[in-house]
């Protein structure tokens, strides 16, 4: 079950919030999902290297509010605000809405978020970086973050090979089975000169015990994984390069190299 259910999907209602909040009837629910998914198709094109996480859009009776997680918000905002306000026009006549709104969330902490590391893995594939050097540079940074796990799935003609493969690399804890745990999922893919590679991203941020607030735009696992790298990175590790450095070691050298340099001084004076 929970290898083959989208983890987002699998959580909802539990620990997780839609991403698309509104009411739609019988007559209008169908024509209100097709726009949801254009403005999210036409944003991502749109703003490309934005650094775009996931885009929640919410529905008022004539209003629309778009909400843009990223980790670079300074792209879309533009200078002095111009480019929030192009998009914003862009929006009405894709829409035929005279009232849109547009919020920008700033990511503090993209490593822990997996659309933002999958679409890092696919520019580096795309910039013919090995995939391998890749995948673990982007394990690397997410577990220093402080995520309990992370687990990347490659598949395509990787390495430019003749036959398409699939390879897995996992490091720390991703169980999908627990829905109280905090597991972000994306898949995206990278466009090679040899075709597709397409790469999927899971990484768990640790247990939710408390109750979740489902709002789409709360931003989850940030306050838990930063106590938890505080705490990892705390005094009784900071103190161990100061006893390696101290004068256990250096004294006692320096003690020996005198002793050992007195010895050989008197023998070559009783030798002359």
């Amino acid at each position: 079950m929970g290898q083959k259910t989208n983890p987002i999907g699998n959580r909802l209602g539990i620990i997780r919030g839609w991403e698309s909040n509104w009411y739609g009837n019988k007559k209008d629910y169908a024509g209100k999902l097709i726009e949801d998914n254009k403005i999210r198709t036409y944003l991502n094109a749109r703003i490309n290297k934005g650094g775009i996480s996931k885009i929640v859009i919410e529905r008022t009776l004539n209003k629309l509010i778009v909400t843009i997680h990223t980790s670079k918000p300074g792209i879309i905002i533009g200078k002095g605000g111009g480019e929030v306000d192009r998009i914003k026009e862009e929006l009405k006549k894709l829409t035929g809405k005279e009232d849109v709104q547009i919020n920008i969330l700033e990511i503090r902490r993209p490593e822990l978020d997996a659309n933002i590391v999958g679409d890092t893995i696919a520019k580096q594939i795309e910039n013919r970086i090995n995939y391998k050097r890749a995948i673990k540079m982007a394990i690397a940074s997410t577990l220093r973050m402080g995520a309990e796990g992370i687990k990347v799935k490659i598949s395509g003609r990787l390495g430019g090979a003749e036959i398409a493969r699939t390879e897995e690399i996992k490091q720390g804890r991703v169980p999908l089975h627990t829905f109280r745990m905090d597991i972000d999922y994306a898949s995206v893919f990278a466009l090679t000169v040899y075709g597709k590679i397409g790469i999927k991203v899971w990484i768990c941020k640790g247990e939710v015990l408390a109750k979740r607030d489902l709002n789409p735009n709360f931003v989850g696992g940030k306050s838990d994984v930063s106590d938890r790298r505080d705490r990892r990175d705390g005094a009784p590790g900071g103190d161990r390069p100061d006893r390696r450095d101290g004068d256990r070691r250096g004294g006692g050298g320096g003690r020996d190299r005198d002793h050992r340099g007195g010895g050989g001084g008197d023998r070559r004076d009783r030798r002359h």
